[in-house]
């Protein structure tokens, strides 16, 4: 008997460690579906039998005009305006509304007051707005400026838990620490499960220096694995030297052992926002930017009941603004960074809760990163964390971490500049020379952190956020982090309906926001918090192969279809179709507004007609990404979009000349060189804005004297191309 036990239970020892081995191995290589990459839900349209084409017919939202007569109609006041209904794109280029057309709006109790009002559309508010919207609430929401327009378009564009947060709550054994990591974690698959076009999975490279680092930051990825579970796509894995400088080339040979990387999420912030907003409005939310909250009104008992506000296209106009009140049972203050100046409406001396704090960032141009990796640095000079990531083409870096003083477009400083620049140099190849003239655009956003009494610096702040509700019934959602957005709005929802006694509902009569029968999305719509699984507009009709259709049925240049596609998913059909000939052979459609970029004048129209685009730096800035890409280009760029703004929206000349000079003041915060803040238009357009002084020169300009061009091969009359030199060894 003693001789079968002994080889028993070897066997079984064995036995066990292979199946755990081998459920280990499974667990880290088993299968997984990547966002985006399985086939779109709405399949692209086809060509019939009979060879027609029938493009995708998308619901609309309200104009913004009907928008505001709906804000007043809530308190009683005369307003007219139609429910709208769905039209395909021939009735988007026409601007005709077809009559029997599917109903695209939940019925809204016309003169009944809203049950919400949110204050602020950023990604809290609008993320607020969908949510109520989407459980049957009556919602309304404005903003004072445009949507994404503070701190929601000026992130590092991460959609992650945090791996910073997490070393932290180990170290500290801060339970806080780790509930915001997993809550991210679980938020970070949902924003790339709703908005697959706008969000991607990107792999994160940590150099490793030392051989010791290597099981440090081993155990810390795998932990950062481990917390996200089936929330993850990508085990992280490591890299030895050689792997790692294949795989970003850029890197410092000297002292490096090899690399860990790890995958997290990357997105295009303000379009993510735009987004948001829009399919809260498509969900029958009335959304409005540009309208500002003059004062909030309370009843005899001293409870809230609404605000006065004013409309600012108004005032841009060269009218005076009316102002209206908006009556609403309950009100949501989820201003970011100004969240103190509403709840100082409310209570004058009410203690400020927000401990603002500046983030800086700096464009760089592609060639600093590889297309598909990113690399971060746990530990800067200072002992900060800096990002170097791949974002629209071109190059992201940051960011800083300071207290500050709240603005509405706070400008990055040069020292801030150069300590990113220096710390960028620090772990990039030597032969890499960073040059302050490589930056493109510098900003400086502003993160609304919650105080903590106990934290000596804003570093250490954690990016909780905190729900209060007033003594007269303001709630204020304040703090947080952009990949927490849907939670957070969740629940300052679910606080709103206890604290004002509200009533949810299924909704009933939602629109196809896919454009197509296929997709009831009314389904889970029953009255709960549905947004973890409720599509973006954009997301339906989006697979990875989707520009190729465009390219095939507009003629569009691959670059612009593949940008078109990542930007609006499949409303990338209607912005292909408002985008006019180039009456060349090939492209065949989408005239470009900056040589560089693939941004084109379709965007333009598509942003004004179906994102409430107002202004020139609504398009610049958070429409296109262009002004944060490359602050010159944005410059050189403007004539065009005011041309093309102006027609759709019938500006007067006294309007224009107001849109080129608070765009040009507006580009001073993203990195405009000083000099170009009283350039005109003329200048512009005849080659001269590009001109620098010596001084600037070595600040902005991106390459140096040319030594080898002869005045004689140029086009240009002398003085007018300023990288031609009559200095120039050829030209004397």
């Amino acid at each position: 008997m003693a001789t079968p036990r002994r080889f028993l239970r070897p066997f079984l020892y064995t036995s066990a460690a292979a199946i755990a081995g081998g459920g280990a191995l499974y667990y880290v290589y088993r299968p997984r579906t990547i966002p985006g990459s399985e086939p779109a839900s709405v399949p692209p349209p086809r060509y019939t039998e009979d060879g027609r084409f029938h493009p995708p017919r998308f619901p609309l939202v309200k104009t913004r005009d009907e928008q505001i007569a709906d804000l007043k109609r809530s308190s009683g006041g005369h307003a007219t305006g139609d429910a709208i209904t769905a039209k395909g794109i021939l009735g988007a280029l026409t601007g005709s509304r077809e009559e029997g057309a599917v109903q695209g709006h939940r019925k809204q109790d016309g003169d009944e007051p809203y049950d919400l009002l949110v204050i602020g559309g950023g990604a809290t508010g609008s993320g607020i707005a969908l949510d109520a919207a989407t459980r049957g609430l009556k919602v309304a929401l404005v903003e004072r400026e445009d949507f994404a327009s503070g701190t929601s378009s000026k992130s590092t564009k991460l959609v992650h838990g945090g791996v910073r947060y997490l070393e932290k709550a180990v170290w500290d054994l801060d339970y806080n620490q780790y509930k915001l990591v997993k809550e991210a974690l679980r938020e970070r698959k949902y924003f790339l499960d709703t908005a697959p076009h706008l969000s991607n999975w990107l792999p994160i490279m940590i150099p490793v220096q030392n051989w010791w680092q290597a099981p440090y930051f081993w155990a810390g990825t795998k932990f950062y694995d481990f917390l996200a579970g089936s929330e993850g796509i990508e085990s992280s894995y490591f890299l030895t030297k050689s792997k790692a400088l294949d795989a970003f080339p850029m890197l410092k040979q000297e002292n490096l052992f090899g690399a860990l990387v790890y995958y997290d999420g990357a997105h295009n912030d303000s379009r993510m926002n735009v987004s948001i907003a829009m399919t809260a409005a498509l969900y029958g939310a009335t959304v409005v930017n540009h309208v500002e909250v003059t004062s909030l009104e309370k009843d005899a008992n001293g409870k809230l009941i609404g605000a006065r506000v004013k409309d600012k296209v108004q005032e841009k106009n060269g009218q005076k603004p009316q102002e209206f009140s908006i009556k609403a049972k309950g009100i949501i203050n989820a201003t970011g960074p100004f969240t103190d100046a509403v709840r100082k409406m409310d209570e004058p001396e009410t203690p400020e809760i927000v401990a603002p704090s500046s983030g800086v960032h700096v464009i760089l141009p592609g060639y600093y990163s590889p297309s598909k990796m990113g690399l971060i640095d746990p530990k800067t000079s200072d002992g900060r964390v800096i990002f170097f990531l791949p974002w629209q083409g071109n190059t992201i870096a940051g960011t800083t971490d300071a207290p500050t003083a709240i603005s509405q477009d706070p400008i990055a400083g040069e020292e801030e500049i150069n300590w990113i620049l220096s710390e960028i140099q620090a772990y990039l190849s030597p032969d890499l020379n960073v040059r302050r003239g490589d930056v493109l655009a510098a900003w400086s956003g502003i993160r609304p952190l919650v105080k903590d009494p106990h934290s000596k610096n804003t570093e250490s702040l954690v990016r909780n956020h905190l729900i209060t509700v007033s003594d007269s019934g303001l709630l204020t959602c304040a703090g947080g982090k952009w990949t927490t957005y849907r939670q957070m709005s969740e629940e300052a929802v679910d606080e709103a309906i206890k604290r004002y006694n509200l009533k949810t509902s299924p909704l009933l009569h939602a629109p196809r926001v896919s454009g197509s029968e296929m997709i009831d999305d009314a389904a889970p719509l029953d009255g709960s918090c549905q947004t973890h699984q409720v599509r973006l507009i954009g997301a339906h009709g989006f697979s990875n192969t989707l520009f190729i259709n465009l390219i095939q049925h507009f003629g569009l240049e691959s670059i612009v279809a593949k940008h078109l596609t990542e930007s609006y998913g499949d409303r990338a059909w209607t912005v292909a179709a408002l985008s006019a000939p180039t009456e060349q052979r090939y492209p065949v459609r989408g005239l470009k507004i900056s040589a560089l970029y693939p941004f084109i004048d379709g965007e333009i129209r598509y942003a004004v007609r179906h994102e409430y685009a107002q202004t020139a730096v609504d398009v610049l800035a958070r429409r296109t990404r262009l002004a944060f890409l490359n602050a010159q280009a944005a410059l050189e760029a403007l004539p065009t979009v005011i041309d093309l703004m102006t027609e759709e929206l019938g500006w007067s000349k006294k309007r224009q000349e107001k849109e080129w000079h608070n765009t040009v003041q507006f580009l001073a915060s993203m990195g405009l060189a000083k000099s170009k803040l009283n350039v005109t238009r003329k200048d512009v357009e005849s080659g001269k804005a590009g001109e620098y002084d010596e001084h600037e020169r070595k600040l902005y300009s991106r390459h140096d004297q040319p030594a080898d061009m002869m005045e004689s091969d140029s086009k240009f009359a002398p003085g007018e191309k300023p990288i031609i030199s009559a200095d120039s060894p050829v030209n004397r």
